[in-house]
């Protein structure tokens, strides 16, 4: 299960008022690529859902994951943080065993298991591993 905290559905519900979009369909999609100093970075991003999707519900918004990308995700909060150094949305993942110093790429415990995760929409938080 991955879950969404207050500020953090606040944003999503925001942002997809902003564009208009149907919260019935829409939802904000989390999944890991390759990439970064550790290994994987996440993705988030507004889409619709797709048929391989796992949809889990949460303070009325979709959360959207890939079935590659569940295992890597799974027991995830999702926080939206504004500070001196920027706005966005962080993952707090307790899969996650290293992770480098700006904390934008991640490793966990069973790296081999993850191919070619997607690639889609827009990146949240671009930093310094990118």
């Amino acid at each position: 299960m991955i879950t969404i905290s207050d500020k953090g559905a606040q944003k999503v519900h925001e942002f997809l008022a902003a564009q208009d979009a149907d919260v019935s369909l829409a939802g904000l999609r989390v999944g890991v690529r390759g990439g970064g100093c550790s290994g994987f970075q996440y993705q988030l991003a507004f889409d619709e859902q797709r048929d391989n999707d796992v949809v889990i519900e949460d303070h009325g918004l979709k959360l959207l994951v890939d079935n590659e990308s569940l295992p890597f995700v799974r027991g995830s909060v999702i926080d939206y943080e504004e500070s001196l150094q920027g706005a966005g949305f962080k993952v707090s993942n307790p899969n996650v065993v290293a992770a480098c110093g700006c904390g934008a790429s991640f490793r966990v415990a069973e790296e081999g298991q993850v191919s070619a995760v997607w690639v889609c929409g827009v990146r949240w938080r671009a930093r310094c591993c990118s």
